[in-house]
C-alpha cells in the first residue's frame, strides 16, 4: 500500500480497531510477552499485524510506526492488564 493509498482510507471505528486488535494481541502476541513484558505496552497495527512493545507507551508506539509509517490503525494494549492506565486504588489485572 501506498502513501497515497494509505492516506485516501478512511479509519476504522475505534470499537472495530479495538476487536481487531484485541484478537490480534490473543491469538499472536499474549503468549510470546506475558511472561517477561508484564505491564509494558504493545502497540498494533491492526492492518499488518506489526506490533512493537517497551515499557513507555509512547515508544512503543513510536517503534510501530518505524516498522509501519503508514499504520492508521494502531490499537495499544498493556501486558497482563485489562487497561492502559489505573486510576487511583490498584491496577486492573487480568486474572492469572
Amino acid at each position: 500500500m501506498t502513501h497515497a493509498e494509505t492516506s485516501a482510507r478512511p479509519r476504522r471505528p475505534k470499537e472495530e480497531t479495538a476487536r481487531l486488535g484485541d484478537a490480534i494481541y490473543e491469538r499472536d502476541i499474549k503468549t510470546r510477552v506475558e511472561a517477561n513484558h508484564r505491564g509494558e505496552f504493545v502497540s498494533i497495527d491492526v492492518d499488518s499485524g506489526r506490533w512493537a512493545i517497551s515499557d513507555d507507551l509512547l515508544t512503543a508506539a513510536k517503534r510501530l510506526r518505524e516498522q509501519s509509517p503508514d499504520a492508521i490503525d494502531v490499537w495499544s494494549v498493556r501486558v497482563g492488564h485489562r487497561a492502559l492506565h489505573h486510576f487511583g486504588g490498584r491496577p486492573l489485572r487480568r486474572p492469572e
